[in-house]
């Protein structure tokens, strides 16, 4: 099974500067600045701009090409993987950084072997959970990377996984530069590599203003031509309500995606376009399986089938456009398990949880998102209407949350009981969904979802080249995953993003993130 890859050309038109700079309406702040460190949208849409991986999608479907790697090759049994590195690439320089040469192997071996390998200097100075790369099992996969030279690296795995090569065009696998961290251990500032980054990508790092406002200037010796704007600017508003204001006035050009009830309020607008994407995501609620009340099974089934998603969908998605979900992943990805039902059955709920022991009055604390996505634009409502249902089998559910930045920390370290969250990707592959929130080695101190079981299937899907024997892995994986319920699966939904209609060149993902790569203003 042996795939190469062409040289991607530069766009065309992008070296001619612009007197408009580009101004992004965000819903939240990125955590930081590292991609490694984080798999939130919110900081993974603003690395996008400043980093490039070795190979990325073509915007707006799931197909793989060139970015830092020109060419690449996988062995028939996809045990390895080998990439031939562009030449000339130019790292940033800024004020805290001039590189001496272009990115080549060595980079591309700091910025991996960072992930797999705690002892090497730069994690002993800068201790760090790698967020992504861990949920994937990336050090257990990873047997070694080979520099071959100074434009070619191999990676060597230890079972086969067909699904290892789309692994590099995620944010996580963003190329760092080894001669700004070697710089940076020198100087005992290694953690700097969170708040001042240094990349390849279109956009390099100027100023940033906690929920308030980040800027970028273009990067005049990006490998794919210089960005038009004079500037792109993340304006960080956290109400929707705000931001469509902001659209509608022209105060931004793009906006984080809409809720459902502002559609209409933008669809007449002159000056405005609404683009739409049935999305490749699902929002959920995860129970913290280190309580002991929701360890159990019958209780997590109970607490499932207690929601009446039909009437809940009725006030928070009023379009029509969301799909309630029932699996992990939507009906669109490969390998959907088209058995599998969701229940509202409050009678047998009550019963499960007298079977449990568990009395009427028992207290739950349920987080409720503090930002709005398109699977869940309003957390507070949703969390409200659960409460109720919860209520009508004897569990009485204390809504709680907190700032976006805090409620991702205190959920990560297992303070919740029950949280809302949700996932999203731009690629239909059940790898993608399940591999990231579901695997034990996604389960940090036990806190989510371990089970030997469904770990084998998906360890067995990854290595099998035949797809219908894959998919039918996943299938087998699906059921379960819906037995044991570690999620009460919510919602797939349409993605709206408003923009002002003289914004030319931006694609819409199917994971509602944003690439102002080659995106000007008229």
């Amino acid at each position: 099974m042996a795939t190469v890859a062409v040289a991607a050309m530069a766009l065309p038109g992008l070296a001619r500067a612009s007197d408009k700079p580009l101004v992004f309406c965000a819903d939240a702040s990125p955590e930081g600045f590292d991609p490694a460190l984080w798999d939130s949208s919110a900081t993974s849409n603003v690395t996008t701009q400043i980093f490039n991986g070795l190979v990325s999608y073509q915007r707006g479907t799931a197909t793989l090409k060139p970015a830092l790697a020109t060419a690449w090759q996988v062995s028939p049994d996809a045990r390895t993987v080998s990439f031939t590195l562009r030449r000339g690439v130019a790292f940033h320089t800024t004020p805290y950084f001039t590189p001496t040469r272009p990115m080549n192997a060595d980079d591309v071996m700091f910025s991996f072997t960072r992930l797999v390998d705690p002892q090497i200097p730069f994690n002993r100075a800068f201790p760090a959970t790698f967020v992504h790369a861990q949920s994937l099992g990336l050090a257990q996969m990873i047997a070694g990377i080979d520099r071959v030279d100074d434009h070619t690296v191999r990676f060597r795995l230890h079972r086969g996984n067909v699904n290892f090569l789309s692994y590099f065009a995620s944010a996580f696998a963003s190329i760092h530069s080894a001669e700004y961290a070697a710089q940076l251990l020198a100087a005992g500032r290694a953690s700097a590599i969170n708040n001042q980054p240094v990349g390849t990508g279109p956009w390099r790092f100027k100023s940033y203003r906690k929920d308030d406002v980040l800027r970028l200037q273009p990067h005049p010796a990006f490998w794919g031509g210089v960005q038009k704007p004079r500037a792109l600017i993340f304006a960080i508003s956290r109400e929707p309500n705000v931001r469509v204001q902001k659209l509608a006035r022209g105060e931004c050009h793009v906006a984080a995606a809409i809720r459902d009830v502002d559609v209409s309020t933008l669809s007449g607008h002159p000056r405005v376009k609404i683009m739409k994407t049935r999305a490749l995501n699902i929002s959920y609620l995860a129970f913290n399986l280190q309580r002991p009340l929701l360890a159990r099974r019958e209780v997590r089934e109970a607490l499932d089938i207690a929601i009446d998603r039909n009437a809940l969908f009725k006030v928070l998605f009023p379009r029509g456009d969301a799909l309630q979900a029932v699996s992990a992943f939507p009906p669109s990805v490969p390998g959907f398990n088209t058995a599998l039902r969701n229940d509202y059955d409050p009678a047998r709920a009550r019963a499960l949880l007298a079977q449990a022991g568990v009395p009427p009055g028992t207290s739950i604390d349920l987080w409720a998102l503090p930002i709005s996505r398109p699977t869940n634009p309003n957390g507070q409502l949703m969390a409200q209407l659960i409460q109720a249902d919860w209520a009508q089998v004897g569990i009485r559910a204390r809504i709680l949350t907190y700032e976006w930045g805090e409620y991702l920390k205190r959920a990560n370290s297992g303070e919740h009981d029950v949280y809302m969250s949700g996932w999203s990707t731009d690629v239909p592959s059940a790898d993608d969904f399940l591999a990231p929130n579901l695997t034990c080695a996604s389960s940090r101190g036990g806190i989510k979802f371990c089970n030997p079981e469904f770990d084998a299937l998906l360890e067995a899907a990854r290595a099998e080249v035949d797809e219908p024997k894959r998919l039918a892995l996943y299938e087998r994986a699906q059921a379960i995953f819906k037995r044991e319920r570690p999620w009460i699966t919510m919602a797939h939904s349409s993605i709206y993003i408003p923009l002002r209609k003289d914004v030319q060149g931006f694609v819409m993902a199917a994971d509602g993130s944003v690439d102002f790569e080659g995106v000007w203003r008229e």
